[in-house]
């Protein structure tokens, strides 16, 4: 690590896209990039990240994260000691600084980086995973990736179908979904917006194939906020913490 490549990090972080600023930082990368230059919105990565951890061990699995930004979970997993992660970004520059910071903490080795968006098709015909991270990606078929003529209940429908894609190549995903078709607030994926429709979505959905083993619902606690099991206390809309917070976590088991 050089003074140059800290450069370079900042530069890469700090290039504007739809979804630049993004992540925070993974713990061991915040420790380098301290300067105020780098600025840091978080989607609540850390409490994900425990609940997550609380329920699945990482150690010697092989890992893949779709849409994985600046790289949070794919750099905590590898410290977490996954075997191998692979990495799919289709932003290019998310990219390269996700290339640069695994070389900067020594887990290249460990990391197999592909910067092209993943199309649910041809990529897992010779691969298979112990986990995957899908987290608030389905929600831009049409739009980030795919068809843009989709009308909303065909990206609805294909939803499922790229759900049902890793049927056989993986034991467990790790599943978030936005309420906002194409991250637009007037085009809602659900009727009135709540978790319960999500739910039924996604269980109805999905029952064929997999099986729903928990879900994750962030809630306050104190002056932050923590996942816990769905239950009846936290499973209605609550508005006061925003679209993010409202959208479950799941924990899903596929059938081989």
């Amino acid at each position: 690590m050089n003074i140059s490549e800290i450069e370079e990090l900042k530069r890469l972080y700090a290039e504007v896209s739809k979804h630049s600023n993004y992540q925070i930082l993974s713990k061991r990368l915040s420790l380098l990039l301290t300067n105020n230059e780098i600025k840091v919105k978080t989607r609540y990565e850390e409490e994900r990240l425990k609940y997550i951890l609380k329920n699945i061990s990482i150690k010697n699995k092989k890992v893949l994260d779709i849409g994985g930004n600046t790289g949070y979970f794919t750099l905590e997993f590898l410290d977490y000691e996954a075997k191998l992660v692979h990495y799919y970004e289709g932003n290019k520059t998310h990219a390269d600084f996700v290339r640069l910071a695994s070389g900067i903490l020594g887990v290249e080795k460990r990391i197999k980086i592909t910067d092209s968006y993943f199309s649910f098709k041809d990529e897992l015909k010779n691969e298979r995973y112990d986990i995957v991270l899908l987290l608030n990606v389905l929600h831009h078929v049409g739009d980030d990736y795919g068809d843009k003529e989709l009308s909303i209940e065909m990206a609805k429908q294909l939803i499922i179908k790229e759900l049902k894609s890793f049927t056989g190549k993986t034991d467990f995903m790790f599943f978030q979904l936005g309420f906002n078709w194409k991250g637009n607030r007037n085009l809602g994926l659900f009727k009135d917006g709540t978790k319960t429709e999500m739910i039924d979505f996604i269980t109805q959905g999905t029952r064929d194939f997999c099986d729903i083993v928990k879900i994750g619902i962030p809630e306050k606690e104190g002056q932050g906020v923590k996942y816990f099991d769905q239950r009846a206390t936290n499973i209605g809309r609550n508005d006061e913490l925003g679209e993010f917070l409202n959208r479950p976590l799941f924990i899903m088991k596929f059938r081989n």
